[in-house]
């Protein structure tokens, strides 16, 4: 059984340049400039579409913390 739900978990559906510009608070033109300046979270790209994997995005959010 929990095999089946971390492979549920791993293929939850992948976010959207808009979802990503809302989840980090930033305009859409900004995810599009990570990708193509080569920051930000790792993309896909899935046919003209740019894709993430959440769990790409939060470890790259987890690598941009700085230490107070």
């Amino acid at each position: 059984m929990a095999g089946t739900a971390q492979l549920q978990a791993a293929r939850r559906p992948l976010a959207t340049a808009q979802e990503i510009a809302e989840h980090c608070r930033v305009p859409l033109a900004t995810v599009y400039q990570w990708s193509s300046r080569g920051g930000g979270p790792k993309l896909i790209k899935v046919g003209r579409h740019l894709r993430a994997r959440w769990t790409d995005v939060e470890a790259w959010l987890d690598a941009q913390t700085i230490a107070a």
